[in-house]
């Protein structure tokens, strides 16, 4: 009966992760440029005791432990917004913003200028350009960014889109705040990633998947944890009628 216990329990704690990857996802349906997470688990069979006194040989027991939330970095849904500061990224590249923890790489496109005249990302991060930040005059008008990344204004270019790429994505940590830091050197992206203004790039979150798989999950958890309880009680009603039983 124990054994039946830790095993409902890593089911739980699995189901537990799984719920909490999905709500998150579900949370970010909206942000520009998420990137959802997918939960995996593994078998792991308990190894056999060691001792040489069981007259018959061990049952291996399934467990089921965390195996890590990959991302999954498939591009989202292009929207157009008519914004000329939007952008959207085409191709498997990010753009580089300058953090108080240092270069981070980010997919959303949704561009401002703020107070000291920076290009910014949404949440305030300065973009970073080929040659630093790109920055403008109070007096500037007429931005456009093209799809290599050149920024030009009514008073011609003001720098250049910085693009990044990665062998191996892998290697990128999600951060939060739609923010990646990465194990790894970024690449310059090449012609190979485009930059489409006036549009952004959605989070490629399936709602209805997402939400089926939410009340799925809810629906597995509930049950195991009704069988975790019944377990329980069928164990002590076992211990007290052997405490009952005569000596």
């Amino acid at each position: 009966m124990e054994n039946a216990l830790l095993i409902g329990l890593s089911r739980q704690v699995a189901l537990g992760r799984e719920l909490d990857v999905v709500a998150n996802n579900v949370a970010n349906v909206t942000t520009n440029g998420f990137k959802a997470r997918t939960a995996r688990f593994r078998e792991y069979l308990m190894p056999k005791a060691s001792a040489d006194a069981f007259q018959q040989a061990d049952r291996r027991l399934s467990f089921v432990i965390d195996d890590g939330t990959p991302l999954n970095f498939e591009p989202g849904p292009i929207e157009r917004t008519g914004n000329p500061l939007d952008v959207a990224i085409k191709g498997d590249a990010f753009l580089v913003v300058a953090t108080p923890r240092g270069e981070r790489y980010t997919r959303n496109g949704s561009l401002e200028i703020n107070a000291r005249g920076e290009l910014v990302t949404s949440d305030g991060h300065a973009i970073q350009g080929e040659n630093g930040p790109i920055t403008f005059g109070n007096t500037e008008t007429g931005i456009t960014i093209a799809p290599d990344g050149t920024v030009t204004t009514n008073l011609g270019q003001r720098g250049k889109v910085r693009l990044v790429r990665f062998d191996d994505v892998r290697a990128l940590d999600n951060e939060g705040a739609n923010l990646f830091a990465s194990r790894a050197p970024a690449l310059p992206a090449g012609r190979a990633a485009k930059l489409e203004a006036g549009a952004l790039e959605r989070s490629n979150v399936k709602p209805v998947i997402e939400m089926a798989r939410l009340i799925e999950v809810n629906r597995s958890y509930t049950s195991v944890a009704s069988m975790i309880q019944k377990t329980d009680e069928l164990r002590r009603s076992a211990l007290s009628r052997l405490a009952d039983m005569p000596a």
